[in-house]
């Protein structure tokens, strides 16, 4: 359960089976907040939504039910006709409309059936809507990617981390010295493409929660990625460490132009003593 800020409104919506739904009766509440139900049994009662609804079940909902719809069809716009969201969905067997009781409870209705709605309460509103619901959806887009990436390097550090295991560390070490080692290339990645270890990060973001990784953009996870990989190829190569760092970092520096165009690419150079 998400929610999202319209005009001071909050609006909660959910995915099921990767649709998204949208509260319709926190929609309501923009323009009543005592006559929500009304509001939308009132909706429901005109023959555009009607038809609307019906073209929509019948492109996505194979079990909708079109000998109920007609009938509902036929009454829509009648003084005398009513209809409720639950008979909607218990006479037609509709998917687009859902009902839901208990702590979350309320009206929903998929995306598309929530923007008619919301048009029908505001054009205004609709349009912040549209507009914060597609901001959302960009950041969870941006967020799945840097997922994606994090997850790309914590795979490839397994390959960094058996290098290290299999070429630097002599089976006599206590498990202490060998968390050392582990550290200390860890930081050699670190230095290469952030210009600074672990600690060094810690001491000056003791404000932030997780480590240096956890706040990298996505193109220092791609960048962090190749290097992981490279310097794996390296130890296994018996190359020392300074060298192996002079080449991550010149190799960094040259990634990350071609992964960006910002001119903090400069902090990417080593820390001078």
């Amino acid at each position: 359960m998400g929610k999202l800020t319209v005009l001071n409104k909050d609006i909660s919506f959910y995915k099921q089976q990767d649709e998204d739904y949208i509260c319709l009766t926190d929609i309501a509440r923009y323009k009543n907040t005592d006559r929500t139900d009304d509001l939308i049994r009132n909706w429901l009662r005109n023959r555009n939504t009607i038809e609307f609804l019906g073209i929509w079940e019948h492109l996505y909902n194979p079990d909708f039910k079109p000998v109920e719809f007609d009938g509902f069809k036929k009454q829509a716009g009648l003084n005398s006709f009513t209809l409720t969201p639950s008979q909607w969905i218990e006479k037609t067997n509709a998917i687009g409309i859902i009902s839901k009781a208990g702590r979350y409870g309320g009206t929903y209705a998929h995306k598309d059936i929530a923007f008619d709605f919301a048009s029908w309460i505001s054009v205004e509103f609709k349009l912040y809507l549209i507009k914060e619901f597609q901001r959302l959806k960009e950041e969870e887009q941006k967020q799945l990617g840097w997922d994606i990436k994090r997850n790309l390097a914590k795979i490839n550090y397994r390959i960094h981390t058996d290098a290290i295991k299999e070429n630097l560390i002599p089976p006599e070490l206590t498990k202490n010295q060998i968390n050392i080692i582990y550290a200390s290339e860890a930081d050699v990645l670190n230095m290469a493409l952030f210009g600074m270890t672990a600690k060094n990060w810690r001491d000056k973001s003791n404000d932030k929660k997780g480590n240096i990784r956890d706040h990298a953009n996505g193109a220092q996870l791609v960048c962090l990625s190749n290097l992981e990989n490279l310097n794996a190829l390296f130890i296994n190569e018996g190359l020392p460490q300074e060298t192996r760092l002079a080449k991550l970092n010149k190799i960094a520096i040259g990634q990350m132009r071609l992964l960006t165009e910002d001119s903090q690419i400069k902090k990417l150079e080593l820390k001078k003593k």
